[in-house]
């Protein structure tokens, strides 16, 4: 009996490895299936269960859009927004610092990045983009492995009422590698659960050990699988619900360590789920899809979704429905969540998603105009009591959808266009020019998917010139890489281990209440205190405990008190130096500090040895302080005047701060016009002219969150909360009945300030740039540099002036036209190039361009004049002569501007017939041989325009 268990484990084993889920649509009728229930119903009982039965708190789901994770493109899973807890770096005073027992249903994204199943949407009944991660977690020890499976059986089984032989579960089945053994106590809770010794497996690391990347927490895990077959034939097993149970941490030097603090972390999909329990052999066929596959049947006119795939799937019209149903989801859940369509990160996969989905509904489905944006009320019905978010934002997903659809069919059609043009040029055995394919692809400017370009150039019987794609594609990275910011040195750092021996010691976090601890003096100056405080915990650079540290090391301070502010926020970290007691004249540098699970963790150079218990005085640097309470004030002034100048909706998307610059990222519908830009900069510059009181008090959090007009962003805040109000004391401003908030900036904040607005002295906004669709990234700066900017500004203005009246004049003769053509091009560069308003360079680089194309005109009509002339001096002169031999002046060439130069003019002839060019920007020359003179003159014009 053991010998035949074991040989069907076996077979079973193998056939989970080599079968992928929701094999195809099945006419096998399902035994005993569970009684369908809706998607809705389905979600509804998951939370319910956990919170009524098991005493879980209900947590809401986070953004799509990570929060202080730049390791990820989306939230990919429901325990990302858990990893503060799970690294032990968790804000002592946060709402989440109290977490034991918590639920929920999380918006997951896989496309980009690590988890990608992008391109496998529509090939299969199984893949998406979004799906919701139905989870519960035990944080510190608060429930493990016996509890964690016998509610997951609970659940399935008592509540859902999947039968239990549809069931097999496995377990981890050690790593000798690793010495891990194997976790026999979870295939032992699985067995007194009732499950047979025939349905629970093993499986090693790569099945069972679940790891939250090359280092951090990790542990064991065990997996409930549904038998879709019900005991006709075959096993066919889809995975359920993942268990992991967080015992370990992986070390950078890849071993194993025991983890100060156990926890669980589970996850199911929805979509799987339903599935099962409404009978469906595929995800699709559940009511999360059919509300979407049938508004695509209404408005395509295309035969109904019938759950083909592959070779069955004649013309791809089911891959297009599952395609089409499943982007439109992902594109209204992440627009929802402030992540647009655009050009890097997050956003470009977005914009590919949305063009993805735009090919398989207009050449395929074969759409109307604006049909995707049509099918997001049917996301918004069936996810919108989920995610109130998608009812709030529905009109703008719709608009962001059709105008990002309007705009890649325009591409399309320009695109065909060219691809046309340039195939007239070319010989019937060229290749078609990397060049061209690379100007029209996502990383040009027309956006085209470069799978598409050659779908394009198949249908023609073309063939692209992939090496030259491939050399364009490294010279691109290239570049990028040496454009990209230097990435910051990642400095000392708490580890998880750190902090657990940090707790287990009952040292409790550090007391940083002294960073507000200043004051306003008579001559407007102000007064920042020292700190006394006390050597906790010295740490080497690479992170190690100790008890001193010596001459010239670089190390890590914990003190029980400080007066730094920890760089969070958006606000950068404070820096100074501290003195031990006695010896005043011994300044130790400290260039940072970062907080680290509720510790304050201060980087310095030790001049002399330093250790434990030793008593010390903390100063901050006054001018950099300052100089971030400046900035500080100055973006929540910002924040208010762009919800005055553009409207309550307004949204702040994230800032960062330092004494130079101020940057903030602000969701827009369309790009800021130079008179909203103005207006924004006049509405602060108002409130700083009246020189306004800062209020700054700390709240219960509960009292923040009824409050019309507050401001805050997508983080975790403690309780309790600091409030910064201007102009209103904090009690006033909290008051639901005052309406204050919507009259002056209120805003949730940790951040240290201003006690009046004057200080800020001035501000302008000196940059501006679409970080993607919806989303402004605005560079500021204020006080002096403000002024400076401002001064610069009217003297750009002043010579613009110049150059206008100048051309309205008029040019006698060629050498002066061409004068004045270059310095407005100097003029263009400084405009473009200078630090000054923003408002003002749009205004006028848009005078300095009209004024370039008359200029141009100008050179361009005398020109024409003086080569009429020329002409006929030349014909008088040698009108008795067979041919003529004389000169002409290049002084009219040297000024010309074309758009393209004739040495890569005559390279692209001569290459043609084999040979090569050489020359200047206005003149060159070359040869080569061929049979075809015709064709030859076909390449030198198609060359000329294309590139005019």
């Amino acid at each position: 009996m053991a010998a035949s268990v074991a040989a069907a484990a076996r077979r079973l084993r193998r056939a989970i490895r080599r079968s992928p889920a929701w094999q195809g649509p099945s006419h096998r009728p399902l035994s005993s299936e569970p009684a369908a229930a809706q998607a809705s119903a389905v979600r509804a009982a998951f939370l319910n269960f956990f919170r009524d039965r098991h005493g879980h708190r209900l947590v809401p789901s986070a953004s799509v859009r990570p929060r202080g994770d730049p390791s990820l493109l989306f939230v990919n899973a429901g325990m990302n927004q858990f990893k503060p807890i799970f690294l032990g770096t968790v804000n002592p005073r946060s709402e989440m610092a109290g977490f034991r027992r918590v639920a929920n249903s999380q918006k997951c994204v896989r496309a980009g990045g690590h988890h990608n199943d992008l391109e496998d949407v529509g090939r299969d009944l199984s893949h998406h983009t979004f799906f919701e991660m139905l989870g519960n977690w035990a944080f510190g020890g608060e429930y493990f492995k016996e509890e964690a499976c016998s509610m997951a059986w609970e659940l399935l089984t008592q509540v859902y009422g999947i039968p239990e032989e549809r069931l097999w579960v496995s377990y981890f089945d050690g790593d000798p590698k690793a010495r891990l053994d194997p976790d026999l106590e979870t295939r032992d809770i699985w067995l007194s659960l009732g499950v047979p010794a025939s349905r629970v497996l093993s499986f090693g690391p790569q099945e069972n050990f679940w790891e939250m990347g090359d280092t951090g927490p990790c542990g064991p895990c065990a997996e409930i699988h549904y038998d879709l077959a019900g005991g006709l034939g075959a096993p066919q097993l889809v995975e359920l619900w993942n268990l992991v149970f967080m015992q370990h941490n992986r070390e950078a030097d890849g071993s194993l360590q025991p983890l100060p603090q156990r926890h669980v972390d589970t996850g199911m999909g929805l979509e799987r789920l339903v599935a099962v329990l409404q009978g469906k052999h595929s995800t699709y066929d559940t009511d999360l899809f059919s509300p979407l596959l049938s508004a695509i049947h209404q408005g395509c006119r295309v035969p109904p979704y019938l759950g083909r795939v592959g070779v069955a799937d004649e013309g791809r019209t089911d891959t297009a429905y599952r395609v089409v149903a499943d982007h439109i989801r992902t594109l209204s859940i992440c627009i929802a969540d402030g992540v647009f369509p655009g050009m890097s990160g997050a956003p470009l996969i977005l914009r590919r998603i949305l063009r993805r989905a735009v090919r398989f509904s207009t050449e395929i489905l074969k759409a109307p105009p604006g049909f995707l944006g049509s099918l997001v009320p049917v996301v918004v019905e069936t996810l919108g009591d989920a995610y109130p978010e998608l009812q709030r934002n529905s009109a703008q997903i719709a608009n962001l959808v059709s105008e990002d659809e309007a705009a890649f069919l325009a591409s399309l059609q320009r695109g065909r266009r060219i691809i046309d043009r340039t195939l007239r040029s070319l010989g019937p055995s060229d290749m078609f020019p990397a060049e061209v394919a690379w100007s029209l692809s996502l990383a040009g400017d027309l956006g085209l998917p470069l799978d598409l370009v050659e779908l394009m150039l198949e249908e023609k019987g073309v063939q692209l010139d992939s090496a030259g794609l491939e050399r364009l594609a490294q010279e691109e990275a290239q570049h990028r890489a040496q454009q990209a910011e230097p990435v910051q040195k990642q400095g000392l750092w708490l580890d998880v281990h750190a902090l657990g021996e940090l707790q287990r010691r009952g040292v409790p976090p550090t007391d940083d209440s002294s960073k507000y601890d200043y004051s306003l003096q008579p001559n407007g100056g102000y007064e920042f205190g020292a700190c006394e405080a006390q050597v906790l915990q010295l740490y080497t650079e690479d992170g190690i405990a100790v008890a001193s540290v010596g001459k010239g090391q670089r190390c890590g301070l914990l003190l029980d008190k400080t007066n730094f502010y920890a760089e969070q926020g958006g606000q950068a970290s404070d820096r100074g130096y501290l003195v031990r007691a006695g010896q005043e004249d011994v300044l130790f540098p400290i260039a940072r500090a970062q907080v680290c699970g509720g510790f304050i963790l201060h980087e310095a150079v030790a001049p002399e040895c330093l250790q434990i218990g030793d008593q010390v005085q903390l100063h901050v640097d006054k001018a950099w302080r300052l100089g971030c309470m400046e900035k500080h004030t100055a973006a929540h002034l910002l924040n208010w005047a762009l919800r005055q100048t553009l409207g309550p909706g307004t949204e702040q998307q994230g800032s960062h701060l330092n004494p130079e610059r101020l940057r903030f990222d602000v969701v827009t519908q369309t790009p800021l016009t130079p008179e909203q830009l103005r207006a924004v900069e006049n509405t602060v510059q108002e409130a700083v002219r009246q020189d306004k009181a800062v209020y700054m008090e700390e709240v219960a959090l509960a009292l923040t969150a009824q409050v019309p007009g507050l401001r805050t962003l997508d983080e975790v805040y403690p309780d309790p909360v600091r409030v910064v109000s201007v102009g209103v004391p904090v009690a006033h401003a909290l008051d639901p009945a005052s309406q204050a908030a919507l009259q002056t900036s209120v805003e949730l904040c940790c951040g240290t300030h201003l006690l009046r607005t004057g200080a800020v002295g001035d501000l302008v906004i000196i940059g501006e740039r679409q970080l993607s669709k919806g989303t402004t990234r605005l560079l500021a700066v204020t006080g002096e540099q403000a002024q400076q900017a401002q001064e610069l500004g009217q003297s750009l203005a002043q010579e613009v002036k110049a150059a206008t009246e100048r051309l309205s004049q008029g040019s006698r003769d060629g050498v002066e036209a061409h004068r004045l053509s270059k310095d407005i091009g100097r003029l263009i560069e400084a405009v473009e190039t200078s630090v000054m308003p923003q408002w003002q360079r749009r205004e006028l680089l848009a005078t300095l361009k009209m004024l370039q194309r008359r200029a141009n005109t100008a050179i361009r009509k005398l020109e024409m004049g003086q080569a009429a002339k020329k002409t006929q001096e030349l014909l008088e002169r040698h009108s008795k002569e067979p041919l003529i031999v004389d000169t002409v002046s290049a002084e009219s060439l040297s000024g010309a501007t074309p758009t393209f130069t004739a040495e890569a003019w005559a390279l692209a002839v001569c290459s043609h017939m084999g040979g090569k060019a050489w020359g200047s920007r206005v003149v060159a020359q070359g040869n080569g041989s061929t049979a075809d003179l015709e064709a030859a003159l076909n390449t030198a014009r198609a060359y000329a325009l294309n590139q005019l």
